[in-house]
């Protein structure tokens, strides 16, 4: 809410600078966003009126002008199209400062000698309207300094509110709480009932009385809409951001700004019968006042005659019933809207108005009387006219009750850790308009004014007294409490670790979206239903993911999109399986995934460009369990659906699942748009996070024996196989095996394969013998050949 600082001034007026205001404002929980000043700097300007205004003889767009400053006549060459005999306007007269450094001097234009400028509102700084000069109102005094006719050694203090200050939303609601903050009184207007001229009314009923449980209306005959709004009123209006529309409007608008209570003024002409304050009927139409036509719903309440709606209750007029350049008599409108009748609804038709962001904030309940006379006083002073009588229609039970609180000394002072005087605390709760009911040593009882509706529960008492005591002077101390130091148990890997060996690897860390598009989900894991989202922010986020794993694919699509084709990354997070029927049921695993495609090396002089594979993909899980310093893990074939059937594993660490790795499947990569393989791992975060304590083993001192094996086997048995059965049979002393060599192809039955191993032993008692070694390499092959026909190759 903007509002300007003299007006602000008007009703309060302490003794501290525009900062401190600002300052102490912004303290009091009413964040100040902004403080513009009202004009530019400028001087020199004064009230000019033109005497006369001819073609200019060399130009076209131009007019030579006689300009009055009420002592001597001045030629100013203009180019304004509104520039006019007989209007008064900004004139800036030889010797005038605009802005910081533009002076104004004796000019010449198309060879016609020009002393002085007739100004815009744009180039003093008023507004950014640049379509002509600025138009003045005729009853000001020629010559009359300008900057100090218009007030302009003023500021504009933008307030931000939160939603449960409506009260804030009016100068007198902020007058009040300057006031309160600084111990000063207020100086209000004086609102008195205006007498009754005429007997005319008009009848009003109320269906919707939850809604609408106060409604005041109020005939005025012989209004003139074409007389001037008064200039200051149109500076006020303008300071607070709104236009100047007609004196009728303008004084609502006023009234709204200066009050709180937002109003409207029907055209009496165009009503028909009564006012009817009722639920829309569906698709009941209406155009309001900016011409668009809605169709309302039947949660709306509307204001309508007998005939039609004719405004949508505390959003906006209708077009039909507005007052116009025809309006003679009017009928005044000043009601309490429930703010829940009206929550929403605005922003449902994609509006958003003056009056709706009060009402659906929360009005005071009792001040529409007030308003509705204040008003009318206004009206009959500017535009003149007979008042009748106010209607009220009232509906006590349905306008909302004054709550009574109960503050207690013992929260209080736990809330603020400091313990304030009894008397100061009254005087507080006093000065906020609060109603004392109890008052002793350990309690406050109050009841709370109809302008704060927010005023509820205990905690808000305390809210407003630390808020006028001062946030500043309240103690700050640093909590103390004893800290009790959990030891990190050396049984787990950091997940640090697990993050600096990816990416020391050429990784770069991910965080994507736990929610995915369901089509996505079924695509890679079509045997899961995924837990879905009861709101969902979009379609293609609909589902919990089941994997971390379509996400991180759909971050390489992206990367692909913009020509980066080698890419690495990986990602730690939860997956979602199960059920959100009962907590129990969902299981929120936390995973380790990560992704590779492109080449195995950046683009350089000095090595290929081949492309990463299935083995570079498995160096980088192995590197991860290798950090534990616990179980190798062991792989199979996988049979994943999204993953390719001869390039892809399960992995197992002490026979448990606890992972799996491979290429995509070259079908879900071609779906998906993916030019080029790409190899993905997901693991159970536990499995690379536990650890194994170190233990210390002497080096053995006595030579290691190696043997050699070239042995054939079926195509079908994997190298664990071969490695398990070696391990187990292989005897005392027995250290490693290694694969050095696979062969397929020529010399070697086409269901065969030939797998090279080195196996070493060595014994840390002793040095091995030929024999010890030869015993155990026959026991090793007797062992392959039972367990999985395997043959040493001659």
């Amino acid at each position: 809410m903007k509002i300007s600082e003299n007006w602000l001034r008007e009703w309060v007026n302490p003794s501290i600078s525009s900062d401190d205001l600002v300052a102490q404002i912004t303290m009091a929980g009413l964040e100040v966003d902004e403080v513009l000043p009202v004009a530019s700097e400028f001087s020199g300007v004064v009230v000019g009126e033109i005497i006369s205004a001819d073609p200019h003889p060399n130009a076209d767009k131009l007019q030579v002008c006689q300009v009055s400053d009420g002592t001597d006549t001045f030629q100013v060459v203009c180019g304004a199209p509104n520039a006019r005999p007989g209007i008064k306007i900004p004139f800036a007269k030889i010797g005038a400062v605009l802005g910081a450094d533009f002076k104004i001097k004796k000019a010449k234009l198309r060879q016609v000698e020009s002393f002085g400028m007739l100004c815009s509102a744009s180039e003093l700084g008023v507004s950014d309207d640049n379509d002509g000069i600025m138009e003045l109102p005729l009853s000001l005094a020629t010559g009359a300094d300008f900057r100090e006719v218009l007030g302009l050694d003023d500021k504009i203090i933008d307030v931000d509110l939160t939603p449960n200050r409506s009260d804030c939303l009016s100068l007198a609601g902020l007058a009040r709480e300057v006031g309160v903050l600084n111990k000063v009184d207020l100086t209000p207007v004086d609102i008195v009932a205006v007498d009754v001229a005429i007997e005319d009314t008009f009848p009003v009923r109320v269906d919707a009385v939850e809604a609408c449980p106060r409604y005041l209306g109020r005939v005025i005959r012989g209004v003139n809409v074409t007389a001037q709004t008064p200039l200051w009123m149109i500076e006020k209006l303008r300071r607070s951001g709104i236009r100047s529309i007609d004196p009728i409007v303008d004084i609502t608008n006023y009234v709204m700004l200066e009050l709180g209570q937002p109003m409207h003024a029907f055209d009496l002409a165009n009503l028909s019968g009564s006012i009817v304050v009722r639920m829309a009927a569906a698709d009941e139409k209406i155009v309001l006042l900016d011409g668009q036509e809605i169709s309302l719903r039947e949660d709306t309440l509307v204001i309508a005659d007998e005939k039609a709606p004719l405004a949508i209750a505390g959003v906006m007029g209708g077009e039909g019933s507005g007052v116009n350049a025809e309006t003679t008599d009017v009928f005044l409108e000043s009601a309490f809207f429930a703010p829940i009748a009206l929550a929403g609804k605005a922003r449902s038709y994609g509006l958003h108005t003056d009056s709706s962001h009060r009402f659906e904030r929360g009005v005071d309940a009792s001040l529409q009387e007030k308003a509705i006379e204040r008003a009318t006083a206004l009206i009959l002073e500017i535009a003149g006219g007979q008042a009748g009588a106010v209607t009220h229609t009232v509906n006590e039970a349905s306008l909302p009750d004054a709550a009574v609180v109960t503050l207690r000394r013992k929260k209080l002072d736990q809330y603020l850790a400091i313990s304030i005087e009894k008397e100061l605390v009254t005087d507080i709760l006093t000065r906020l308009g609060l109603e004392m009911l109890e008052v002793n040593d350990e309690v406050w009882t109050v009841k709370s004014p109809s302008h704060r509706f927010d005023i509820a529960i205990e905690a808000d008492l305390i809210e407003e007294v630390a808020r006028i005591y001062g946030y500043d002077n309240l103690p700050s101390s640093m909590p103390q409490a004893a800290v009790n130091f959990t030891p990190l148990s050396e049984g787990k890997t950091p997940i640090q670790a697990l993050r600096a060996t990816l990416v020391s690897q050429g990784y770069q860390e991910a965080v994507t979206y736990s929610f995915i598009d369901p089509v996505l989900s079924k695509q890679f894991l079509p045997e899961i239903e995924p837990v879905p989202l009861e709101n969902p922010i979009s379609a293609d986020m609909g589902v919990m993911r089941p994997s971390l794993i379509p996400g991180l694919v759909k971050a390489y699509l992206y990367n692909q999109n913009r020509q980066q084709s080698r890419v690495r990354l990986f990602e730690t997070g939860r997956r979602f399986i199960g059920s959100v029927e009962a907590l129990e049921d969902l299981d929120q695993q936390q995973q380790i995934s990560g992704l590779i495609a492109g080449s195995r090396h950046p683009e350089a002089w000095y090595h290929g460009s081949e492309k990463v594979d299935f083995y570079d993909l498995k160096a980088h899980v192995e590197a991860l369990f290798e950090l534990n310093n616990g179980g190798q893990p062991t792989y199979e074939r996988s049979a994943c659906e999204f993953l390719h059937p001869g390039r892809s594993a399960d992995i197992y660490i002490d026979g448990q699942f606890v992972g799996l790795m491979g290429e995509l499947h070259p079908q879900l990569s071609k779906t998906l748009g993916a030019n080029q393989p790409i190899y993905v791992f997901d693991i159970a975060l536990n499995a690379v996070l536990n650890a194994t304590l170190p233990e210390y083993k002497a080096v053995s001192r006595f030579p290691e024996v190696r043997r050699d094996l070239a042995l054939l086997v079926d195509r079908s048995v994997p190298v664990s196989e071969l490695e398990r059965v070696i391990v187990s049979s292989a005897g005392e002393g027995f250290k490693n095996v290694l694969v050095f060599d696979v062969y397929q192809g020529q010399g070697i039955d086409e269901t065969k394969k030939s797998v090279a191993l080195g196996l070493t032993w060595q014994h840390p008692s002793h040095t091995l013998s030929d024999e010890e070694v030869n015993n155990s390499v026959e026991q090793t092959v007797t062992a392959l050949a039972e367990q999985l026909g395997a043959v040493v190759r001659g």
